[in-house]
């Protein structure tokens, strides 16, 4: 069913995700309100692209629920389902993720010949459209080997807005660029939502992008979400003098100093407790000195590489 103006258009709770019994989100609960900028931050290891492959449905949770326009995805009882839902969201990947086949424009067109039945003629005005908006409308018979990578981003973003969705997900959107391309591309996000009125979601742990897109601001930590708050809240936090901040909780700290990106604090200072010593020191498996793969010409000379079942099997033919 479809949400309300003020309703969240995405609603997380008590979401949790574990690989090999290990939980890489534990427990985590946000809401996304409809036509802001949501920035979700924290570092390397952090449970931030894994939060974005449980909201765009590629990853299936454990508990939880994930609510996007008020339908709980992990209720769908098969894939139409969900592949229905994704035509309302764009997605932006780190690479861009284009088909290096396809020029530019084809591969902005893709989804409008997949998912419409519009006429050829609309499909290729709507393409000048979308690739204008990013300004690449004179770069559309381009290839992506063509053209340089912040190109190849905002031809991704082209495509992602192919549809018109609601929802943009950006996944490391400033990943790789030089400075001025990706305060290019921040500013192009930012003018996006202001002229289309769309939802973003955006992962990054690159700090100047964040405070630049951001109205709301989530930090990761470990699988945990330490703080939901507004952009001011965390300019505030990580603006607090050197001596006030011992004042702050455990939390706070170890916010501000990623925030900062300081040499010194609470992410420091758990590394260097970790038993390094003691693993160094202490038993190991050896490792097996077998190869990974086998030699293709030495197959070839010594004959064919048969199993022992195979070899059981053929006994007596």
């Amino acid at each position: 069913m479809p949400t309300s103006p003020d309703q969240p258009i995405i609603r997380v709770r008590d979401l949790v995700k574990k690989f090999d019994g290990r939980a890489v989100l534990d427990g985590v609960s946000f809401d996304v309100n409809r036509g802001e900028t949501m920035v979700i931050m924290g570092g390397s290891g952090s449970g931030k692209s894994t939060m974005l492959r449980c909201m765009i449905g590629s990853l299936v949770i454990d508990e939880g629920t994930v609510e996007l326009f008020g339908e709980d995805i992990c209720s769908f009882t098969d894939e139409e389902q969900m592949n229905a839902l994704r035509k309302r969201f764009g997605i932006l990947f780190q690479s861009g993720a284009l088909f290096n086949s396809m020029s530019v424009g084809e591969n902005v067109a893709l989804p409008l010949q997949e998912h419409t039945d519009l006429d050829p003629d609309i499909i290729a005005t709507m393409v000048k459209i979308k690739l204008e908006l990013v300004g690449l409308r004179e770069h559309a018979d381009k290839f992506p080997a063509q053209i340089s990578g912040g190109m190849k981003k905002r031809a991704g973003l082209a495509r992602a807005l192919a549809l018109d969705p609601q929802i943009l997900f950006y996944d490391e959107p400033s990943a790789g660029l030089d400075p001025v391309t990706s305060a290019e591309i921040d500013q192009l996000m930012v003018d996006l939502t202001k002229k289309l009125g769309v939802t973003s979601v955006v992962v990054t742990h690159e700090m100047d992008s964040a405070f630049t897109i951001a109205d709301r601001m989530a930090m990761f930590d470990k699988g945990r979400m330490m703080a939901v708050e507004a952009r001011e809240w965390y300019e505030g936090l990580r603006d607090t003098p050197e001596a006030e901040s011992a004042q702050l909780s455990y939390d706070h700290r170890l916010i501000r100093q990623f925030l900062r990106g300081d040499a010194k604090g609470p992410l420091t200072e758990r590394k260097a407790a970790s038993n390094y010593e003691e693993d160094l020191l202490g038993s190991a498996e050896p490792f097996e000195n077998t190869p990974s793969v086998v030699s293709t010409r030495v197959s070839s000379l010594s004959g064919p590489i048969i199993d022992d079942e195979d070899d059981e099997s053929n006994e007596g033919t």
